[in-house]
Order: C-alpha cells, then structure tokens, then sequence
C-alpha cells in the first residue's frame, strides 16, 4: 500500500507538515555512476553482455588500416600473423610489417600501436611512419611495426576488446585477451633479440569521462576522479629505467608538440615525474605490452589528442617523431 503523509490540521503550523516531507528527500537513491552493473559487484556474464550490446561500430578496421597495409606490400612483408574471432561481430586478420631481407646481424627494433583501439594517433601514427619513414632504416635495422593490435576496439572507438578486456594489462602467460596472446606468439622469436620497442599510445578526455569509471564499475570499486594531462608524455619502465633514452624521444616530440607538465603534486596520471614529461611503470608485473619482450629501450608514448593546442595531424606527427627517436 503506498503511504500518505496525515493531512494537516487546519491550525497547525506548516513546519509540521514539513517533518514528513524532508525525510522522503532524504531517502532519494543516489544515482550511479555508470549505466551498467551495480555499485560495488563486479560485473558477470550478463553485465558484460549489455556492456557489449552498447558498442556499436563507428570506423571501418579495413579501409582505415587495411587498404594502407596493403600498399606497403611493395616495400616491405607483410604477414598476417593472426585472426581474431568475435562471433557477430565479425572476424578480423592482424598484421604485421616486416623489413624486406630481414639481416640478423642488425637491431631488431618493434613498433606497435592500437593496442588500445581509440586511440587512434597509435595506429596512424605507425602506419605514417611506415608509409614516410620505415625505408630510412633499410640496411640499418630490422623492422617488425604492428600498427593495429585491436581491431575490434579500432572500430569502436574503445579501450577494451569484445570480452570487456583490457589488452594491455594482459600480456602474460595464458593471456585472456585475443589480441595479446596473438602478438606474444609473434614476437616470441625476437623476445631476446629486440633492441628497442616503443608502443604508441593516447591519453584522452574519455578516459575520464568513460573508461575509468566503466573499469570502476567492472570490478567493483567505486570511482575515483583523476586529471588529464594537457600534453605529451612517456611511461618508462621502473624495472629497467633507461632515462638517456626518454629524454631522447621527449627532446624530438617538443619540436612537434607540447609535452605535459606535472600537477600540482608533481605527477602525470597519478605517477611522480621522473624527467620532463616522463613517468615509469613496472611493465612486465602490470602486463604491459611494451613488456613484451626483453628489449633494454623501452617505452610508451601518450599523445594528448583532445588538446586544444593539438590538431589530429600534430597527434601522428608527434608519434612518428617518437619513433624515429627511438630508433636513432
């Protein structure tokens, strides 16, 4: 039976009325902050499966990454080293671009992006790099570039594959995600012979707005607000720092594009500022993919694509200049 506050007395004064007013206010359900799940459950199956019926397809994978891919055939091998199956929503082929007579008396030197698929200046900016500077380096060093390690998250626009799992916390041993367990299986011969690998990467407005608190609501754990950084940084590795490295990459990207500067407590992302626009993580431990192989220079670039001070063009720019740093 629905309840009815007591009419009043005619000469009763109003603040009385109010005693059973206020409480109903008070009792309103806070709302949650994101759509899908219950506040403080981890998701399941089903959860899961609503969270996946949302994603809808907003880029084309094939016309995007393929087309460009298949223009590089003349100069270099490319080689599908994969595919993934996500029922629906379709199958995907991954590639892979190698340096033609690949010489193992040279570096090996890896190159990867789109391991998070919205991150979009990851994967063009690899395949501009393949398409404008790759062939500098031929008879200097051996190439393997992988521009998009998520297709399916490409083509939606997100940080996650199908199965609601972050990639790159998953390069480990019986890694639950596709995509990683693919790419671990191709550089798998070249672990130990890897000189240097730089996988390219952004740090956007809808981490906050859309990602971080989609990851709180997965696992259970309430939301806590962070800040974005306007700007350009690296994540090093704080098991095999290489700062001579770092500060490399960032001396070349500053004559491209701005690079982050600290908060107010002296970090970018929750991380203490190591060097300009430099932070470490522990690679290996967190499944990183710039952990994936064994290589002594490591890093992870962040290009800061929602900047007001940063067109779309800068963003590739900045990841190419990042790479040629790197190899340099």
């Amino acid at each position: 039976m629905p309840w009815h506050p007591p009419a009043a007395h005619p000469r009763a004064p109003v603040k009385v009325l109010l005693l059973f007013v206020i409480p109903c206010i008070a009792m309103t359900a806070p709302a949650r902050f994101y759509p899908i799940g219950t506040p403080g459950q981890p998701w399941g199956a089903a959860e899961k499966a609503e969270w996946r019926a949302r994603q809808t397809v907003q880029r084309s994978y094939a016309a995007d990454v393929v087309t460009v891919i298949d223009r590089l055939r003349g100069r270099f091998d490319v080689e599908s080293y994969g595919e993934l199956d996500y029922g629906t929503d379709g199958r995907y082929p991954l590639f892979a671009v190698r340096s033609r007579n690949w010489n193992p008396d040279l570096p090996v030197l890896l190159v990867t992006g789109g391991i998070h698929g919205y991150e979009t200046s990851g994967v063009h900016g690899a395949l501009q790099f393949l398409e404008q500077r790759a062939a500098d380096y031929a008879g200097r060093a051996n190439l393997l570039a992988v521009p998009c390690v998520s297709p399916w998250g490409y083509e939606r626009i997100h940080r996650w594959n199908a199965d609601a799992i972050d990639p790159n916390r998953s390069f480990r041993d019986n890694s639950p995600a596709q995509e990683s367990a693919a790419l671990i299986r191709l550089v798998a011969p070249i672990r130990d012979l890897a000189r240097m690998h730089i996988d390219l990467h952004e740090t956007t407005d809808t981490d906050e707005s859309e990602f971080r608190p989609a990851l709180a609501a997965r696992d259970g754990k309430p939301f806590e607000p962070g800040e974005i950084p306007d700007g350009f940084y690296l994540v090093d590795d704080s098991e095999n720092p290489q700062p001579d490295f770092q500060r490399a990459v960032i001396a070349a990207v500053e004559q491209v594009t701005h690079i982050a500067p600290a908060d107010a407590n002296g970090e970018i992302i929750g991380s203490p500022v190591v060097a300009p626009g430099v932070i470490e993580y522990a690679f290996k431990p967190l499944g990183l993919c710039a952990g994936v192989t064994n290589a002594r220079y490591t890093t992870t670039t962040e290009v800061y694509p929602d900047s007001p001070k940063a067109t779309p063009a800068q963003c590739n720019d900045a990841q190419v200049a990042a790479v040629c740093a790197a190899i340099d």
